[in-house]
């Protein structure tokens, strides 16, 4: 399997990596960064070469962002966006290939960032201390670590629909495209329910899936992360009950995924499960079959007879 770049990693595989880095890099010094692209590093004070020479004292995912944590205060935040991976190779490996952007060099291995696709999204940026790292952070609770309140309270602070809200780095962090189709799916709740319209047992049931569906991949995720490095991060995993398996029978029910595409997004649920049986408009195809379009499974099967 190769790099996937179809999903920014998201909190289950930023707290992988960051388990697999601390056994690694935490309390090596970082002896260089070697940069391939000028568009990686988004900052310029204080300078990159100022982490030459210092020990790694700590690692934190800052959202969906790894925060390298030096001497003085001296932070290295990496931001994968859609295309970036990180791996790790003998030290001193050679910054090679189009798409590698960046080298950190320790004694005993040296970090590799690689970014697929022509677009440079990926970023690093140099920060000092806990003020530093605040800028970067888009401010989103911790669902691990909130209460059922605070996390009610952050979910609807506006009026959005449940994908919206879980996806908005501002209301939760570290939840994306992939995880937030998981959890909807583990609570039975529609993507396009409205946050100020759920019942209290409703809400229940969305902190619980939440809790329970990222600490299950959080689980597995660092397990395989003590085999070996993480380095084959994808949104699409055969395990997975609703994202990236459009048409697969759900593993609850058996009736088939169904997805809303928009934009280079897309929501994948199952409509027995989490939609009383309707299944809702892909807008991109909603322009073309107007009022023609399938509100149940039943319709929809029979539009493909036609």
């Amino acid at each position: 399997m190769g790099e996937n770049t179809s999903s920014v990693p998201e909190l289950p595989d930023i707290a992988a990596w960051i388990d697999a880095l601390e056994t690694r890099i935490l309390n090596q010094t970082l002896v260089a960064v070697r940069v391939g692209s000028p568009f990686l590093l988004r900052t310029v004070d204080p300078p990159l070469s100022a982490a030459h020479g210092l020990t790694v004292r700590e690692l934190r995912r800052i959202g969906k962002r790894i925060a390298i944590g030096l001497d003085h205060e001296l932070w290295l935040v990496l931001h994968m966006m859609i295309a970036g991976r990180l791996h790790w190779k003998p030290a001193g490996a050679a910054i090679s290939g189009k798409y590698a952007l960046a080298a950190f060099d320790f004694p005993n291995g040296t970090l590799t960032l690689t970014e697929a696709g022509s677009k440079r999204r990926a970023s690093l940026h140099v920060v000092r201390g806990d003020a530093g790292l605040a800028m970067l952070d888009p401010g989103g609770i911790d669902v691990l670590s909130a209460s059922l309140e605070q996390f009610r309270e952050a979910l609807t602070a506006e009026n959005h629909t449940l994908k919206r809200a879980l996806t908005d780095p501002h209301f939760v962090s570290g939840i994306g495209n992939a995880y937030s189709d998981e959890i909807l799916h583990a609570a039975q709740l529609s993507p396009l329910a409205q946050t100020k319209k759920l019942t209290d047992e409703e809400w229940l049931r969305l902190y619980a899936a939440t809790r329970t569906t990222l600490k299950s991949w959080i689980a597995r995720f660092r397990a395989e992360a003590k085999a070996s490095f993480p380095e084959k991060v994808t949104a699409f995993r055969p395990e997975m009950a609703v994202h990236g398996r459009f048409g697969k029978p759900c593993p609850r029910c058996g009736a088939p995924v169904q997805r809303i595409r928009y934009g280079d997004n897309e929501t994948n649920y199952c409509p027995e499960c989490q939609t009383a049986g309707r299944v809702l408009a892909d807008r991109g195809l909603s322009r073309l079959l107007g009022s023609d379009w399938p509100r149940t499974l039943d319709e929809l099967e029979a539009l493909k007879t036609r």
